[in-house]
């Protein structure tokens, strides 16, 4: 049995670096692809929402595949040969000559499969039910935390080119996987294990599966409506606050370092309060509800500063996913939180196939030279209309069909 502290430190390490190395990529993308002959920001946000689509596609396809592979030889070796795979990702960024380099890298990441699948299965793996929401919190700190520390550091090193993060990234990616080969222990017996099955190693297998839990069902289209809703950060942030304030490299890591701060109290220090306090469902509705309240207020802001009180007054927001996730995972068979993060992983895909597209292309729209209305804050509103949309359904859920943990 393995002892449970010392792996969700662990994990929640690896999860820290990932989440360091895609931040700190984050403030110079902008100014990356303008180095690669895009001629505006309204053309390098397309292209970069394209280029977070590649990855999402890819990541769609074989996420399930990495979720049953662990079901069926581990957690350990997926989630090392994740770490592997991003790691070549930057280092490829990094040296890229033409935007088609960067498009590369990406597609190797994506195929891959993110190293969350694996990683949250390894959690549940060794967290009893009543005690996941808290573990799902603190591993999902870990990706506040790192866009505290990558941001900041992106923007720091922008100062020297926008290649120095790829390497950065790169290495931290080399570190991390080190460290891993040496530290990092098994969590699933070989008895409880299952063969492989490729008729449920596909997206949709593996969300067809688990249509024997209609609870489950309804739950994975709220996250898949939320997740949608959040890829205006990553898609979105560094362009829209160049062009709506101006803002340098080392301004937009600021603001994402204050935004993952608050992120990270929240998921590191309430989570479990506050699920213990209102029940996971209750937290994911307020979590949802601060959520759209963030969206709103970055849409219509005239100036940057207010970006930073929005930003730590909505971290609230971040209690929403660990009490969804601690729900879905509740309501599945031990043999089947591998496929079942698989098939998270699969929304999380999906969410970032359609996001990245939707919101820099509603950025494009509104802020090109011939938009018919001059309004950047657009993707904000877009995310806040899909949010809405999946509180509705967790709130009909709730009424429709009342939780049961089954055991």
């Amino acid at each position: 049995m393995v002892k449970t502290r010392g792996p969700i430190v662990f994990i929640f390490i690896t999860r820290l670096i990932d989440s360091i190395g895609f931040g700190i990529v984050a403030p110079v993308l902008p100014q990356l692809l303008l180095d690669l002959g895009e001629p505006d920001l309204a053309t390098a946000a397309r292209t970069a929402g394209l280029l977070l689509m590649i990855y999402a596609l890819l990541q769609f396809l074989c996420g399930p595949l990495i979720g049953n592979l662990s079901d069926r030889f581990g957690r350990r070796p997926v989630i090392l040969f994740s770490l592997f795979a991003f790691g070549l990702d930057y280092m490829l960024m990094g040296i890229a000559p033409t935007v088609a380099w960067l498009f590369l890298g990406r597609a190797i990441a994506g195929v891959a499969g993110a190293v969350h699948v694996p990683a949250n299965a390894f959690v549940a793996d060794i967290t009893p039910p009543e005690g996941r929401a808290k573990a799902f919190g603190m591993v999902s700190a870990a990706f506040g935390i790192g866009f505290i520390l990558g941001p900041a550091i992106g923007g720091l090193l922008g100062e020297f080119g926008p290649r120095a993060p790829f390497f950065a990234a790169a290495s931290l990616a080399a570190i991390n996987l080190l460290f891993g080969f040496f530290v990092l222990p098994e969590s699933l017996p070989a008895e409880r294990r299952r063969a492989f099955s490729w008729a449920r190693a596909n997206p949709l297998g593996a969300v067809m599966a688990l249509g024997h839990y209609p609870t489950v069902l309804s739950l994975a289209l709220v996250i898949l409506l939320a997740l949608i809703g959040t890829t205006v950060y990553p898609s979105s942030w560094a362009f829209f606050t160049s062009i709506r304030f101006d803002w340098s490299p080392a301004m937009i890591g600021l603001s994402l370092a204050v935004t993952g701060l608050g992120m990270a109290f929240v998921q590191l220090m309430l989570v479990g309060r506050v699920v213990k306090r209102l029940g996971e469902s209750n937290t994911a509705v307020l979590g949802l509800w601060m959520a759209i309240a963030a969206y709103v207020a970055y849409a219509i802001i005239p100036l940057g500063w207010m970006v930073f009180p929005i930003a730590l007054g909505s971290a609230l927001q971040a209690v929403s996913f660990p009490a969804l996730n601690a729900m879905m995972s509740s309501r599945v068979r031990a043999d089947q939180q591998g496929e079942l993060q698989g098939a998270v992983g699969s929304l999380t895909s999906v969410a970032s196939i359609l996001g990245p597209f939707a919101m820099t292309q509603s950025l494009a729209w509104f802020t090109a030279p011939q938009a018919p209305v001059y309004f950047p804050g657009a993707p904000f509103v877009l995310a806040a209309l899909l949010t809405l949309t999946g509180l509705g359904v967790l709130i009909r859920a709730r009424v429709r069909a009342p939780v049961r943990v089954e055991v």
